[in-house]
């Protein structure tokens, strides 16, 4: 079986799963207690606050662990907006972005908010010109993800950066960049981000914990209260195991950002020509986008019966946001592209990994044909 979708959840690194072992087996106390096993296990949480911060180029003292992106993102929107509401009650987001964010921002709508949500165009990208036109003087926050996880659209986010804080230097700007980090090149500072998501299972660490920077100066409304743990920002005992793990690969994803790109550019490339070549298949990812998602529809037929076939071929894929998988409706971020709802139910997504070569495309290639004629002879084509 190969797998092609390292962005639902990448294979951790070898050394990541030698670490989980070895914390687990060593370091198993609480970080919050007194004695020495438990200041043994603190002073590995800090080791790796201070190897993110080092990866991401921010102060150790801004960076909190949780339990994966979706409570990053959580935290970041509906803490930013309970701790800031005083400013005003305006959140700008856009029709793009993860669930975990989407539905934030539609649960804060609920309780009184009013959320702007800014459309893309047609390839995914959002115009930073109409991101700075819904900031107001009551804006809270944007919420902007850096790479669609669906498509690969890559934001520009620098300008969107740059252009929020013209229009309303009071106004907080979060970065989802759980499918950007280790792929693009990550500029926290030059992007003029106050709060920052992270996922280490995107990039082959341990599943169950997560990263939000936190600017300094920055306050939030904690979500989850009970513990003084992360400043007082996250209660609950500390997941050592996977916080020093996710450390070591948020590092080593980081250093290997550029080796990475060189490797898949040529198979996203090839793959895009391929899939332009036959008339059945609708491409929804362009050569502009991120370097290792590709997404593509075949009209009429369902995601999911595509990738069953392909599964019978050898070949695991996605369909859309690994938390939105199991969705029967069409999806949403496909549907804001402006097609229809026949493309938006028969999205597939291939992702790609470190491992993958052109001998696996070639495979991806043959299996594609085969699954398109096996299913046009199943709807009684030719």
């Amino acid at each position: 079986m190969l797998y092609w979708d390292y962005a639902a959840a990448a294979p951790p690194y070898e050394e990541v799963v030698r670490t989980v072992e070895q914390i687990m087996r060593l370091h198993y106390a609480n970080p919050s207690s007194l004695h020495r096993a438990g200041m043994e296990a603190a002073q590995l949480v800090q080791r790796a606050r201070e190897v993110c911060a080092s990866a991401l180029d921010v102060r150790p003292s801004e960076i909190r662990f949780t339990s994966g992106a979706t409570e990053s993102n959580n935290l970041a929107i509906k803490g930013a907006a309970l701790q800031y509401q005083g400013r005003g009650r305006h959140i700008v987001t856009t029709q793009l972005e993860h669930p975990s964010v989407y539905d934030s921002c539609l649960q804060l709508q609920r309780l009184g908010w009013e959320v702007s949500f800014v459309p893309p165009d047609a390839k995914g990208v959002v115009d930073p010109e109409q991101v700075a036109a819904a900031v107001r003087k009551d804006t809270v926050l944007v919420s902007i993800m850096h790479v669609n996880n669906e498509i690969g659209s890559v934001q520009p986010v620098a300008e969107i950066g740059r252009r929020i804080k013209t229009a309303n230097r009071r106004t907080l700007f979060h970065i989802d960049g759980v499918q950007g980090y280790g792929k693009l090149e990550t500029q926290l500072e030059q992007w003029q981000v106050d709060l920052y998501s992270l996922s280490p299972h995107k990039i082959r660490g341990p599943r169950g914990v997560g990263l939000l920077v936190v600017k300094d100066g920055l306050h939030l409304s904690p979500l989850l209260t009970g513990g003084a743990q992360e400043s007082e920002l996250r209660a609950g005992t500390e997941n050592v195991p996977g916080i020093v793990a996710a450390a070591k690969a948020v590092r080593m994803s980081g250093e290997q950002r550029q080796e990475f790109a060189a490797r898949v550019i040529p198979l996203r490339d090839r793959l895009l020509a391929f899939l332009r070549g036959i008339p059945e298949f609708t491409v929804n990812s362009s050569e502009d986008g991120a370097p290792h998602i590709v997404n593509f529809a075949y009209p009429g037929m369902k995601g999911e019966v595509m990738a069953r076939k392909l599964e019978e071929l050898g070949m695991a894929v996605g369909t859309r946001s690994a938390c939105s998988s199991r969705l029967a409706e069409p999806s949403r971020i496909l549907m804001s592209l402006g097609l229809g709802k026949e493309a938006a139910l028969g999205g597939i997504r291939i992702s790609f990994g470190d491992s993958h070569t052109m001998e696996d495309v070639a495979k991806l290639e043959e299996a594609l044909l085969a699954a398109k004629s096996a299913l046009k002879t199943a709807e009684g084509g030719v």
